[in-house]
């Protein structure tokens, strides 16, 4: 298996799904640069671990599931869905404790055997609509 593959799958597996810091430290570059399909963008691993932790108290039982992986020499594409349990304001929606789910896309840059960068595309227009439904 491929550094970057395995790279990603920990990313997502570990860091997202299990919110485990100390991984998030092992793959993820001291200086890596992060923007995400809400607005933000971090610098640094803490930076990043902060905007997971806000996405985690939003949505109990946030999930990232990997769809497609590609992976070409130090770069990765990965189709997404992402999803979770609405359990905080979220896009200034109060708690609707539904589950919402949408598909996104990200784009890793991996180098020296660590995520360098990440750019995450997510379908906010779904995340808005779900959210105005359930409401």
């Amino acid at each position: 298996m491929c550094i970057e593959k395995t790279l990603v799958e920990s990313f997502y597996f570990e860091i997202w799904n299990k919110r485990n810091h100390r991984e998030a430290h092992a793959i993820l570059a001291d200086d890596f640069m992060f923007r995400g399909s809400l607005g933000d963008e971090k610098k640094g691993v803490d930076g990043f671990l902060e905007y997971v932790d806000a996405v985690h108290t939003a949505l109990g039982d946030y999930e990232c599931v990997i769809n497609d992986l590609v992976v070409d020499a130090g770069k990765v594409a990965a189709r997404m869905t992402f999803q979770g349990i609405h359990q905080d304001i979220f896009f200034g929606v109060k708690p609707t404790h539904k589950k919402i789910e949408w598909g996104g896309a990200a784009f890793f840059e991996v180098r020296q055997s660590k995520i360098q960068s990440l750019w995450v595309l997510g379908d906010i227009d779904s995340i808005k609509s779900q959210l105005a439904r359930i409401q």
